[in-house]
C-alpha cells in the first residue's frame, strides 16, 4: 500500500486537506455563535449550506471531469476552496459566512468526486488499495481540521479559515506538479447518469442507506460541540481524538472485518453498534460531560468501519463507472450530512439534547434497516472502467 507514485500521494496530501475543511470549523462553532451573535441553528447552517452545495454538485462533477480531464478538475475545486475559505475568514455576519461556505461546499465537491477516481487510476494495487488510501486521507483529515481549528482558533476564530485557504495553495501546487496529465475519458459523462446509475438497486440501496447513516455521522460532528462546555481547545482535543479512531479504524480495522464476516453483515453490526452509541449520548447528555467524551471518541471508531465499508460497496456494487457510481452515491448520502447539523440543533432548542440522539439513533437503525432489506442486491459487480 504504501509503494505508490508521487502523483497518488500528491493528491493524497491534498485530500487530506480538503476534508479537514469538514471538521475545521467544529471547535469554533460556539466562537462564531457569540462572535456573530447567532443561534446554535444559525451556526449549523455552516454545515447545511457547505453539504448542499456539495451533494447537487456531484451531479456535474462527472459531466466537468470527462471534458476537461482528471487534474484539471482537481485544480479548480482546489482554486474554488482556497478563494472561498479565504472569504468565510472575511465574513462579518453569519449569512455571508454559510454564504461562502456554500460556494465551498462546490469547490470540495470537484475536488472530492474527482479524487477517489483519479487515485483509482493512478494507484499501484487496484481499486481497493486506492480506496483505503482515500479512506485515510478522509480519517487523518478529519482529525487534523478539529486540531488545526482549535489551534489557531483559539488565537482568533477567522484564523482556522485562512489557515484552510494556505493549506489548500499548497496541495494545488503539489498536484499541479506531482500529477501527471490525466487525458479525459474517452466516453463522455451525462449529467443525468449518476441519477441513471441510482437505478441500480444495489447502488440505490448502499446511497439510500448512507443517507441515514450520515444523519447519525453529522450530528455527532455538529452538535456535540455545543453541548460539551469546553473552549476551542477542549472541542479541538475531544474530535482530534475521534479522528484519530475514524482513520485507524477505516485503514486497519475495517478490512479485516469485511473479510471476516463479509461487508453487508459487517456493516448492519457496525451500524447497530454506531445506534447504541447514540443512545448511549442521549443518557449521557446532560447528566456526564465525561461519558459524552468517551462515547464521542468510540463513535469515531464505528463511523471509521462504516466509511470504508460504504465505500467499497459504493464502489464495487453495480456495473457503472466509478466515478458515475460515486456522483450518484455522494449525491445522494451528503444530503444526509446537509440535514443533521441544522435539525439537530433545532431539537435541541425546541425539546432538549437527547432528544436530538434519539431522532439520530432512529436514523442510523432505519440506515441498518435499509441494508438489511435489500442485501440480496448487494453483490459485487465489475464497475466499467476507472
Amino acid at each position: 500500500m504504501l509503494k505508490q507514485p508521487k502523483a497518488v500521494w500528491a493528491v493524497a496530501f491534498a485530500a487530506v486537506f480538503a476534508f479537514m475543511g469538514i471538521g475545521l470549523v467544529d471547535p469554533i462553532l460556539p466562537a462564531i455563535a457569540k462572535n456573530l451573535q447567532a443561534t446554535p441553528s444559525q451556526v449549523s447552517l455552516l454545515f447545511t449550506s457547505y453539504f448542499l452545495v456539495t451533494a447537487v454538485a456531484m451531479l456535474v462533477t462527472g459531466y466537468v471531469s470527462s471534458r476537461i480531464g482528471g487534474k484539471k478538475t482537481l485544480l479548480i475545486g482546489l482554486a474554488v476552496i482556497v478563494a472561498f475559505s479565504a472569504l468565510s475568514g472575511m465574513s462579518n455576519t453569519v449569512d455571508a459566512l454559510v454564504g461562502f461556505r456554500a460556494g465551498w461546499g462546490l469547490g470540495n465537491a470537484l475536488f472530492v468526486a474527482t479524487s477517489l477516481a483519479v487515485m483509482v487510476g493512478v494507484a499501484s494495487g487496484g481499486a481497493a488499495t486506492a480506496i483505503i488510501l482515500y479512506e485515510a486521507a478522509l480519517g487523518l483529515g478529519l482529525s487534523l481540521g478539529p486540531l488545526m481549528g482549535a489551534l489557531l482558533g483559539g488565537w482568533q476564530w477567522r484564523a482556522p479559515f485562512f489557515g484552510t485557504a494556505t493549506a489548500m495553495a499548497i496541495a494545488f501546487v503539489l498536484v499541479m506538479i506531482l500529477l501527471p496529465k490525466t487525458a479525459a475519458p474517452a466516453a463522455k459523462t451525462r449529467l443525468r447518469d449518476p441519477l441513471l446509475a441510482l437505478g441500480h438497486k444495489g447502488l440505490r440501496t448502499t446511497a439510500g442507506s448512507a443517507l441515514f447513516y450520515n444523519y447519525g455521522f453529522f450530528t455527532i460532528l455538529a452538535f456535540v460541540p455545543f453541548i460539551l462546555g469546553f473552549d476551542a481547545y477542549g472541542i479541538g482535543a475531544v474530535f482530534f481524538g475521534w479522528g484519530v479512531a475514524v482513520a485507524v479504524f477505516s485503514v486497519f480495522v475495517a478490512p479485516i472485518v469485511q473479510r471476516r464476516f463479509g461487508p453487508t453483515r459487517a456493516l448492519m453490526a457496525s451500524l447497530l453498534g454506531l445506534m447504541v452509541v447514540l443512545a448511549g449520548l442521549a443518557l449521557a447528555a446532560g447528566h456526564s460531560v465525561t461519558a459524552v467524551v468517551v462515547l464521542t471518541v468510540i463513535s469515531g471508531a464505528l463511523l471509521g468501519i462504516n466509511n470504508t465499508l460504504f465505500t467499497e460497496m459504493a464502489m464495487s456494487v453495480s456495473d457503472s463507472p466509478r466515478p458515475v457510481a460515486s456522483a450518484g452515491y455522494n449525491f445522494v448520502r451528503w444530503m444526509g450530512g446537509a440535514m443533521a447539523p441544522f435539525l439537530a440543533t433545532r431539537i435541541a432548542e425546541y425539546s432538549n439534547a437527547s432528544v436530538t440522539f434519539i431522532v439520530a439513533a432512529v436514523m442510523v437503525l432505519v440506515s441498518a434497516g435499509i441494508i438489511f432489506g435489500g442485501r440480496r442486491f448487494l453483490t459485487s459487480h465489475a464497475p466499467q472502467g476507472v
